[in-house]
């Protein structure tokens, strides 16, 4: 019957998929019952059937009839398949709607059973599904489909392994853009994914607006918004949209950013009072505070605030599930793994576990300044001296920091090293004449130097007591 199998493949090419539906239903029955049909005609043929029975959006039988192709298929030697990627065959298409007769391809029918669960959200069924497809066999629209699925299940670095895979084949997948950005990937890294050379037809329509610099803002604009640096994206989609007037997309995307700026208001307030509270010592009011303000906008100062509330509260659990919940919030960010080190470090039992959290952070962002300082501090707290002192100078070689020099003149200055302190605190003075903690170390290592005990109140506080004790109405007065 290979007339009506054409007949069927150009029924659903023009859309007309009820009638290729029971056409399909012809072909199945007669391959079934004609000895002399191959199961790879069987498999074509139901593999059609399958095609015209997902657009007439009946998923479930379709995935029925995509099983039994594959059953089929299972029959055929292996060397009579080849596998080809979207890319190195642009006349197939891995696309539900349509089929090449020629070699049906047991990657290209998986990826229509996934899509089959996705349409009738089954994700994990179209994750077992997507799964069975090597990597190496993924095409553009494969790589989406489970980099959404690896999303949705929350296997973030399994996602954004996906995503990346679409940016180095092709710059112009916005949705993998946005995605990557929303997981906390930043610009830089998402930008140094693209193509020198581009595939060249998509190269051709895009040539007359500058792809490389009009894509970068748009990638930097996402980036921003994710971070929540709201006036940074909303002045890149701004420019963007001077040179795409009326585009819908920058439009809507310009709209959702000036939504969410009028929620951070009422965040940035009641983050503001969580602030306030932990500066009066209620750090039970500050708690409220702090989860209104998430409620309105997740954001990480707003769960570093929830979880110090916790900690002074000696609250430790509830302080480690809220540096968690940062964690899932934004698991590409380094700040956030910090976190939950820091709720570690609090007590001695866990100083291990903070350990890691911090190595973690500084892996994900070598320059992250805030892991490098408490991983020197946590291993001054269990007495490994030299191990800060080597990697705060291995980070003063690359960041002129004041913060740095202080913690490291702080170490020094334990191990009775003065001299040596004694330069970082002027370093760090140099850097910022304002740093308190510079002002008071190198005070305190000055009086050192000259024998003077440190900790010795001044004189002239000595003598103020002694005249509140000699006064009478200055006693009655206090």
């Amino acid at each position: 019957m290979d007339a009506p199998k054409d007949q069927m493949s150009t029924l659903l090419d023009h859309g007309l998929h009820s009638s290729a539906q029971m056409l399909g239903c012809f072909l199945v029955s007669s391959s079934s019952i004609n000895a002399d049909s191959s199961p790879h005609l069987k498999a074509e043929n139901l593999a059609l059937l399958g095609d015209a029975l997902f657009r007439e959006k009946e998923h479930k039988r379709a995935i029925h009839i995509y099983k039994q192709a594959l059953q089929h298929c299972k029959i055929i030697p292996k060397q009579s398949t080849t596998i080809r990627s979207s890319l190195s065959a642009p006349n197939r298409s891995s696309s539900p709607n349509f089929i090449n007769i020629s070699a049906l391809n047991e990657n290209e029918v998986k990826f229509k059973i996934a899509s089959c669960h996705c349409a009738l959200n089954e994700n994990k069924a179209a994750l077992v599904e997507m799964e069975g497809i090597p990597s190496k066999a993924r095409n553009l629209q494969m790589n989406l489909l489970i980099g959404k699925l690896y999303r949705n299940s929350r296997h973030t670095r399994a996602a954004v392994a996906c995503f990346k895979e679409c940016l180095r084949h092709c710059p112009y997948i916005i949705e993998a853009i946005n995605a990557l950005a929303e997981l906390g990937v930043m610009a830089k890294d998402i930008i140094s994914l693209f193509p020198q050379t581009p595939n060249r037809s998509v190269r051709a329509a895009f040539d007359h607006v500058e792809p490389g610099r009009w894509l970068q803002h748009y990638v930097e604009a996402q980036c921003c918004v994710a971070s929540n640096d709201y006036k940074g994206g909303l002045e890149l989609f701004t420019e963007l949209l001077q040179r795409f007037p009326n585009n819908i997309h920058i439009l809507l995307e310009i709209a959702k950013v000036e939504a969410i700026i009028g929620k951070n208001d009422e965040a940035i307030t009641s983050f503001e009072k969580g602030n306030l509270f932990l500066s009066l010592n209620r750090p039970d009011a500050a708690v409220i505070a702090f989860r209104s303000a998430l409620e309105l906008r997740p954001d990480l100062r707003s769960y570093q605030g929830l979880v110090h509330s916790y900690l002074v509260l000696s609250k430790i659990k509830e302080a480690l599930h809220a540096a968690r919940e940062a964690m899932k919030a934004m698991p590409q960010s380094a700040r956030a793994l910090k976190l939950v080190g820091d709720v570690y470090a609090s007590n001695s039992g866990g100083r291990e576990k903070a350990k890691k959290f911090y190595e973690s952070a500084l892996r994900l962002d070598p320059g992250y300044l805030g892991a490098a300082l408490a991983l020197a501090e946590l291993h001054v707290m269990e007495g490994r001296n030299g191990d800060a002192v080597s990697l705060l100078e291995r980070y003063l070689k690359e960041w002129a920091d004041d913060s740095l020099h202080v913690k490291l003149a702080q170490v020094l200055a334990a191990t009775n090293m003065v001299q040596e302190a004694l330069s970082h605190y002027q370093a760090a003075l140099r850097i910022n004449a304002q740093n308190e903690a510079a002002k008071k170390g190198l005070e305190r290592l000055e009086k050192q130097m000259k024998g003077v005990d440190p900790d010795a109140p001044e004189e002239d506080e000595e003598n103020e007591v002694e005249d509140a004790e000699g006064d009478p109405e200055d006693t009655e007065l206090l």
